[in-house]
């Protein structure tokens, strides 16, 4: 008998493949400090990859492979998720400007607010100045194919945006739709769905958006519901009526029988700021009656917005163009004066900003604008022209033409850290990709976002554990947009990672100097592919366009 097991074990032995013989990992890392996602205790361990996905998590040392990196003392996590980019156009123009989220460790991107890339007609198109030198295109699937030809170093998804399909069908007009408007608006939200848009998103804050009604709101995203979409909104109110306006997005969600996602949750003006908790409570409350509601933050208390959204939404009826003109009139200046002094049934970010301009900083101004004014306070630069602020107010908006963009501050620290313990809250930047070189400002959470996070409410702060923060950068994204294969590390998952250094990652760009990246990120990879190496850069492009219901 022992002998038959000797033979046995033999026979085994030859015809089991050893170590050697197995296929080669692509890469291993070795010695990290895995945080998987799930919100779960950290450990350590090695991982394997092999054709852009995890083959192997466990002890692999001696097990071949094409390149190796030591990770000891570093997290190892899955690549971070930015719920809200405004736009991707500009990677369809300079794919560097992925830089500003490769950085930070940022592997996938979601596109659109109220706007989107697609659909498109000969009215939206003019939106992009012709300088650009754009290709033209009209639906998601002629938009990929461009998108996708430039080629991408991180993924991207996109949401189909309620104003775009309102403006293509009524145009920027306050008016409501008629039934048959209405049903070609719902029929654009389905083709986009079929095409690969992953929700409906309405920015509700923004004319034309603003005019739009719930019942609007809501048989669009039953439109986007039979393709199995998230409604995603920046909702109407941000302060004052911020608790109607979240019951707003609460319903929408219940009558279309769609999750929900709000965008950049706050609470805006010191006077309001006693809101917040009731605005939590209120999306608690909803979550435990079955409405799949979730929202983000951005870790900042100045927001980053249009200098003309200092303007009652009244006066866009006839566009943008029209009220710049008419404020050239001194009896409009006035009115417009008056009324933005002291009304509140709108979104004043005056009032918001304390009524004070020296709360207003600029933050980004086209070339036709003196550009010494970036980083200055509107009062800061009402003494430059030695002028009262209020006129200094109406020049960036005439002469900026609408490209005049402002970071007023508005919000506390306590709402942010009250987020951020709440297990339905993720993290956005609410900013698009840009490459550094090709800018002179920027708001900082453009760069510093995802590693602000990480420093400041984790490290410093520790409002955060580490294991809940990165969860809130990736499996809590993940589960919202439907993405199986990402946000986690584990067996066969998409090989998204980002590898840092938790006692040295730090946000750097301030309010002052916006341009710069942040410290401590060494490596990020997308779908195992190395984009980032010791903060240097590598001009590969290894991101996909992730198409919802496709993966």
């Amino acid at each position: 008998m022992k002998r038959l097991w000797v033979v046995f074990l033999l026979l085994v032995s030859i015809t089991l493949p050893s170590a050697a013989q197995a296929p080669a990992f692509d890469l291993v890392i070795e010695g990290g400090r895995i945080v998987d996602g799930t919100g779960n205790a950290g450990y350590d361990a090695d991982l394997g990859l092999r054709e852009s996905k995890i083959a192997r998590i466990g002890h692999l040392a001696g097990a071949p492979r094409n390149r190796t990196i030591n990770a000891k003392g570093l997290v190892v996590a899955p690549g971070f998720i930015d719920m809200l980019v405004g736009s991707s156009i500009p990677l369809l123009l300079d794919p560097k400007s992925a830089s500003s989220k490769l950085h930070q460790g940022i592997t996938t991107i979601v596109v659109g607010e109220g706007d989107s890339m697609a659909p498109q007609n000969e009215h939206t198109l003019t939106d992009f100045p012709a300088s650009d030198q754009l290709p033209t295109w009209h639906t998601f699937e002629e938009y990929f194919v461009l998108l996708q030809r430039r080629g991408l170093a991180m993924n991207v998804l996109h949401n189909v945006g309620a104003t775009q399909v309102r403006r293509i069908v009524i145009g920027d007009a306050n008016q409501q739709p008629s039934a048959d408007q209405l049903s070609r608006m719902g029929a654009l939200v389905e083709e986009s769905m079929r095409q690969g848009a992953v929700g409906l998103s309405s920015a509700l804050i923004y004319p034309p958006g603003t005019y739009a009604q719930s019942p609007e709101l809501i048989e669009l995203a039953k439109a986007a519901a039979k393709h199995h979409g998230v409604y995603f909104s920046h909702i109407r109110n941000e302060s004052k009526q911020l608790l109607p306006s979240i019951e707003e997005a609460i319903r929408i969600g219940r009558e279309a029988h769609i999750p929900v996602h709000i965008y950049h949750l706050k609470v805006a003006g010191q006077e309001n700021w006693r809101l917040f908790g009731a605005a939590l409570k209120l999306i608690e409350n909803a979550r435990r009656d079955g409405i799949d509601i979730t929202a983000d933050i951005y870790p900042y208390l100045r927001n980053g917005i249009p200098l003309t959204s200092f303007l009652p939404p009244k006066y866009f009826a006839d566009g943008t163009d029209s009220i710049l003109d008419h404020l050239a009139e001194k009896s409009v200046r006035e009115q417009v004066r008056q009324e933005v002094s002291s009304a509140t049934e709108w979104e004043n970010w005056y009032v918001h900003a304390g009524r004070d301009w020296n709360n207003v900083l600029i933050a980004e101004v086209p070339g036709s604008v003196d550009r010494s004014y970036v980083g200055r306070s509107i009062q800061e630069v009402s003494v430059l022209r030695h002028e009262d602020a209020w006129d200094s107010f109406f020049f960036l908006l005439r002469s900026g033409r609408g490209e005049t963009n402002v970071d007023p501050l508005t919000m506390n620290e306590e709402q942010k850290e009250a987020a951020l313990r709440e297990p339905f809250i993720c993290i956005a930047s609410d900013s698009a990709p840009t490459d550094m070189q090709s800018v002179i400002s920027a708001h900082p959470r453009t760069f510093g976002t995802f590693p602000r996070i990480l420093a400041r409410y984790v490290r410093q702060r520790r409002v955060l554990t580490l294991e809940a923060a990165i969860r809130a950068m990736t499996s809590l994204p993940a589960n919202i947009l439907r993405l199986h294969d990402r946000g986690q590390i584990a067996p066969g998952m998409a090989a998204d990672i980002v590898i840092f250094n938790p006692q040295t990652i730090q946000d750097v760009a301030t309010f002052q100097q916006p341009l710069a990246y942040p410290t401590g990120v060494d490596y990020v990879l997308v779908n195992g592919v190395i984009v980032l190496e010791i903060g240097r850069e590598i001009p590969v492009r290894p991101g996909k366009i992730l198409l919802h219901g496709h993966s």
